[in-house]
């Protein structure tokens, strides 16, 4: 078969040329990358990656198709995906069919065929950055330029209340005895299954929901989501939030969600160099001293000088790597939050006692 030729362009002029995989078009965003040796699939669905183009560190990518079971949301998120070696065929007797004709149904435009350890080591020191794929411009440098300058910086960009639901829905059992107010900025559908799993009733509102509309729910407690975005730009959340502590009802904040706790009590957000993303981020609780093996996806973090300098705040969890803060909890509100996902599968189940400890905060208010 032959292959058609893609470009891929960086902000910094940077130019790799390889072949086209999934739809032909031309697509732009933030190229950032993430290191998970396994779970493309659900990277791509993951609604925290809108508006990004995900370069995947692994060598191989489509060897074991797609199932419809593995999905954070209901279609792929991504603005694009960068591989070096990709296939089009499956060897997976239950997969749903090839990542090849789900990347076409959807829409999604990437590159295969190009040396994406060049390419991650480049964003490693250069930092994330935009960047357009593109079928359409092979020999139209200056017309790619041109598609690339219409590409927003992430930077001040908000997108939760564009992926996130625009009607409340449940996800549990009704008659459960714990209801929790879920607000969603991008949420994965596997949170809502380590809740429900829980004995939690769900009710999962769009970002923009008013505090009074939830409450007329009468909920025990509220769970922040992940989400796309800077939260630096998100006064809507923040100002929700602050009117969620004061209902003295326990919160949980993951990711996003994290950050917007965070903002609501002073404590500012930066955007990072490349950001943490992959599966095997080390986190050390500094309450139990234990460490974890987490899943991170996250361009954005918490400054750590905030934190310390805040009374009313506590750090719980810091980041092996570069000693980020990694969790928080507040020490006037049942409320905690973390900068990872307790909800993914990385190979271990390091951090699900996360959940458990939010259902103990509930029973005990």
């Amino acid at each position: 078969m032959i292959k058609q030729r893609a470009t891929l362009l960086l902000a910094d002029g940077t130019i790799f040329h390889g072949s086209l995989i999934g739809n032909p078009g031309t697509n732009g965003g933030e190229i950032c990358f993430n290191t998970g040796m396994t779970g493309y699939q659900e990277i791509y669905t993951d609604p925290s990656y809108t508006g990004q183009i995900v370069v995947t560190t692994t060598s191989h990518i489509g060897n074991y198709g797609v199932h419809a079971e593995e999905i954070e949301s209901d279609h792929p998120c991504v603005a694009g995906i960068v591989v070096n070696s990709f296939s089009d065929v499956h060897s997976r007797m239950d997969a749903s069919g090839t990542l090849q004709d789900y990347l076409v149904n959807y829409g999604i435009t990437g590159i295969a065929d190009i040396d994406t350890r060049k390419l991650v080591r480049h964003l490693r020191s250069q930092g994330a950055m935009n960047a357009i794929i593109s079928s359409e411009f092979e020999d139209d440098l200056e017309g790619l330029k041109a598609e690339l300058a219409k590409v927003p910086d992430m930077n001040g960009l908000e997108l939760s209340s564009t992926v996130c639901t625009q009607e409340p829905y449940f996800v549990g059992d009704e008659n459960a005895a714990i209801k929790v107010a879920c607000v969603d900025f991008g949420i994965k559908k596997n949170i809502l299954r380590n809740l429900a799993s829980r004995g939690v009733y769900c009710k999962v509102y769009p970002a923009k929901a008013k505090l009074a509309e939830m409450e007329a729910w009468t909920p025990d407690a509220y769970f922040l989501s992940n989400g796309p975005g800077d939260p630096a730009v998100m006064e809507y959340a923040v100002d929700t939030v602050k009117e969620i502590l004061e209902t003295g009802k326990p919160v949980f904040g993951i990711c996003l969600g994290h950050q917007l706790l965070a903002e609501a009590v002073g404590i500012k957000t930066y955007k990072m160099h490349h950001g943490h993303r992959g599966l095997n981020h080390p986190i050390k609780n500094l309450l139990t001293g234990r460490s974890e093996i987490t899943s991170q996806n996250h361009g954005f973090n918490v400054v750590r000088e905030d934190t310390e300098k805040n009374s009313h705040v506590e750090i719980t969890h810091i980041h092996l790597n570069d000693n980020t803060v990694a969790g928080i909890r507040l020490k006037n509100k049942p409320a905690f939050s973390v900068q990872y996902h307790p909800e993914s599968s990385p190979g271990p189940h390091d951090s699900r006692y996360l959940f458990d400890e939010f259902i103990a905060l509930i029973n005990q208010n």
